[in-house]
């Protein structure tokens, strides 16, 4: 009655008079009793102040506000139900006063006591009606004191935060999606929450928020949220990674190159998720879906962009001195991998630093490899990771070199040790694609610039008569990469890599011998199928001339051999030296020869497959002199199942034509002669008795002339200094077989002492 009274008169002076009296002396006094009716004066004041209570707010609220931290519970509910009805009456009127408001409400929703829960509960509505019906919410001013609130770990104060979060987000006025870089980060906290009902609220308010950004993507920041879509793609509950993949699915296919700059992170997120098994199967496809499209967004022009220049708008992929990402929470290295520090993210930071428009057409991208490398790189060395992850790993290289080779090429020298080692992984499908890889590195154009083409090692020199060609692999270069580089036998060499792959090969082969044993074959097989098998064999055979290492040598030259003689990927090859027509073919026949000798019996089928039966027979009067051993004699055994193979079906036929094939037969005498009585020596006497008689097999047509003749004519090989080369060799193997065995001897002496 007093104050209607003042207000009748206009005396504002004793309004605030009293108002002052009921806070001072009442409201704050140290007495209960003065305090609850200090709480219901000043709500009186405010009914009775109608709708001049606005000119009179701070004084009202702010000693309400105080009594909300008291001990007393019932004094608590008291000044909810005080500020119930000064909001009431105020209504629009409180909005300046909104974040005080806010932040008092937001303790009381986490009270022990239900009586003011249930209070505060009814206030938030009358807020929650307030701001939805006004249009002059102060959103700017609001959101820092929901970015501190967001971090809240009570589930009464979360539960307050996702209602507050999704009544702002419904209002057609307010646009909450300009500022949700700032509180994504807590969404996702608050997404992990141990309460099923505040997970379920949590995930209608990031469905409603991605909604939205579909429907307007041109104005979304995606650069200010995707490194906290990296950090929460990484997370452990399964719900929270879940959503920020389909998150970042989202971001990848709206934003394109836009988040080409985070690439690395993305990665670093992504590809170990690739491995999950069934359990986490929505996680996996998900993941595949970002991983697929994050690789189309490479394209042939980031190969030629000048990585000196920086981008225009997006800033560039971190380098060792920068972090991938602003925010205190996740920093990073080069290669995008992070290390988690406090829980929240410095969001004024990331605003400051990642606010960009999204209209890719606008903007410049520049593609700095060094962080994704690191990231594959990393991801390929590590032997707990999943198969499926190494493939994506692999795919992702093949893929930037394609797309990328010049600036690719500069990360091969760190790339190619790895990948050779990947060439003893379990998984068949993994060496496949690693022997993809690699067969590009070694094929690819941009191999043969300068500024690479010289290896640093020494050793991996290509000598001068090696002649290599370039395969033809159609559709993989583009017709002006390969401008002067038609891929045709005449084409002098492959790049700087191809002589350095089959080096370390070999020797990754001499230093792992279960891997040649188990996997040599298929490895050299599929490498036959992606280059040039011509210029593998070419090269192999002159590497292993210098071989120090005989006995390796001779496996090595064995295995070969066994390709060359039974694979029908090597069809071609097999045609090309069996009839040795062409300078190029002799010239290849030579090569294999002489690195052939580390095994005499291969040197035999080799000389049985280029139809040179006549040294054949010279080298077989030869193995009176080598030192016969159980390994010598199997490997004949072996030779003889060969020859009754469909691959030598030419040269069985040829036993039909006695009178120009003598030095064939007599070579296949000489080979029986050296096998005991056994199931092989048993097959080839058979083979033998089926030889007709010369004089039974006579026709009257004697025009038609010799092969055997003709294809002397032209081979013009020097056979002496080729069976002279074979005997250096065998001499050379009987010297280190002498010697393993006197420290074989000495050893068994020093263990008897």
């Amino acid at each position: 009655r007093l104050v209607r009274e003042f207000v009748a008169q206009n005396n504002t002076s004793q309004i605030k008079h009293v108002i002052q009296i009921l806070s001072q002396e009442f409201a704050l006094s140290q007495h209960p009793h003065s305090r609850k009716g200090g709480l219901i004066g000043l709500a009186a004041c405010s009914i009775a102040l109608g709708k001049d209570s606005g000119l009179y707010l701070k004084e009202l609220i702010e000693p309400v506000l105080t009594c909300f931290n008291d001990a007393d519970s019932r004094l608590r509910y008291y000044a909810c139900e005080a500020l119930y009805n000064i909001v009431k009456v105020a209504r629009g009127s409180v909005l300046p006063h909104f974040n005080v408001l806010f932040d008092g409400l937001s303790k009381l929703a986490a009270d022990p006591d239900p009586n003011v829960k249930s209070g505060s509960e009814l206030l938030d509505r009358l807020l929650k009606d307030i701001v939805t019906e006004s249009n002059q919410f102060d959103l700017v001013s609001f959101i820092p004191l929901l970015r501190e609130r967001i971090y809240s770990n009570n589930q009464y104060a979360r539960q307050f935060i996702i209602s507050w979060i999704l009544v702002l987000e419904s209002v057609p006025d307010i646009n909450l999606l300009d500022y949700l870089p700032e509180i994504l980060d807590g969404l996702f906290q608050i997404l992990g929450d141990n309460s099923k009902e505040i997970r379920k609220m949590c995930e209608v308010a990031l469905g409603e928020f991605l909604k939205e950004i579909k429907k307007n993507p041109s104005s979304v920041k995606f650069a200010g949220m995707a490194n906290i879509l990296v950090i929460h793609c990484q997370a452990a509950d399964d719900l929270i990674q879940l959503t920020a993949m389909c998150w970042m699915r989202e971001f990848i296919q709206l934003a394109g190159r836009v988040m080409l700059p985070y690439s690395s992170g993305i990665l670093t997120a992504v590809l170990p998720c690739l491995s999950y098994d069934d359990r986490k199967k929505n996680i996996k496809e998900v993941a595949n879906v970002c991983n697929q499209s994050l690789m189309k967004l490479v394209i042939p022009e980031d190969d030629e962009m000048d990585e000196a220049k920086p981008s225009m708008t997006i800033p560039a992929e971190p380098t060792s001195e920068e972090s991938l990402s602003k925010p205190e929470a996740v920093t990073t290295g080069c290669c995008g991998l992070p290390h988690h520090g406090k829980n929240e993210l410095d969001v004024t930071a990331l605003n400051q630093a990642l606010f960009f428009p999204c209209s890719c057409e606008r903007i410049q991208v520049t593609l700095n490899l060094d962080g994704i490398v690191q990231v594959l790189d990393y991801h390929l060395s590590d032997t707990s990771i999943g198969m499926m992850t190494r493939i994506a790993v692999l795919k992702w290289l093949y893929h930037l070199y394609i797309k990328t080779p010049r600036k690719m090429f500069r990360h091969t020298d760190s790339l190619f040790p790895i990948l050779l080692r990947t060439l003893s992984d379990e998984s068949d499908e993994v060496i496949l694609k690693d022997l993809e890889l690699l067969a590009e590195i070694a094929s690819s154009p941009a191999g043969q610039s300068e500024e690479w083409h010289a290896p640093s090692d020494g050793s991996d020199v290509r000598p001068g008569p090696v002649e290599l060609h370039v395969p033809a692999r159609a559709g993989q270069l583009s017709s002006s990469s390969t401008k002067g580089l038609e891929c045709s036998p005449s084409t002098p060499t492959m790049n700087s890599y191809f002589y350095k792959f089959m080096i370390n090969l070999l020797k990754r082969f001499s230093s792992e011998r279960k891997l040649l044993e188990t996997r040599g074959a298929f490895i050299i097989r599929q490498l036959c199928l992606l280059l040039n098998a011509e210029n593998i064999f070419h090269s192999m055979a002159d590497i292993l001339l210098r071989e120090e290492d005989l006995k390796f040598a001779s496996t090595m030259v064995h295995t070969l051999n066994t390709i060359l003689l039974t694979s029908s990927e090597l069809f071609q090859l097999r045609n090309q030296l069996k009839d040795l027509k062409t300078p190029e073919s002799r010239n290849l026949f030579c090569c294999l020869y002489r690195s052939w000798c580390h095994n005499p019996v291969t040197t035999v089928s080799l000389c049985f497959l280029t139809q040179n039966y006549k040294h054949a027979y010279d080298l077989i009067q030869k193995f009176g002199d080598l030192e016969v051993t159980v390994d010598f004699l199997t490997e004949v055994d072996k030779l003889v199942q060969l020859i009754e193979c469909p691959i030598f079906t030419y040269l069985r036929l040829q036993l039909l034509d006695v009178k120009n094939n003598p030095y064939l037969i007599k070579a296949l005498y000489g080979l029986l002669m050296l096998l005991p009585q056994s199931s092989a020596f048993q097959l080839l006497s058979h083979r033998l008795q089926c030889v007709p008689n010369p004089e039974l097999m006579q026709t009257t047509d004697n025009t038609k002339p010799s092969t055997n003749f003709k294809r002397t004519a032209a081979s013009n090989i020097d056979y002496t200094e080729l069976l002279q080369h074979f005997e250096k060799v065998q001499n050379k193997h009987l010297e280190a077989r002498h010697q393993r065995a006197g420290r074989a001897e000495q050893l068994d002496r020093r263990v008897v002492l």
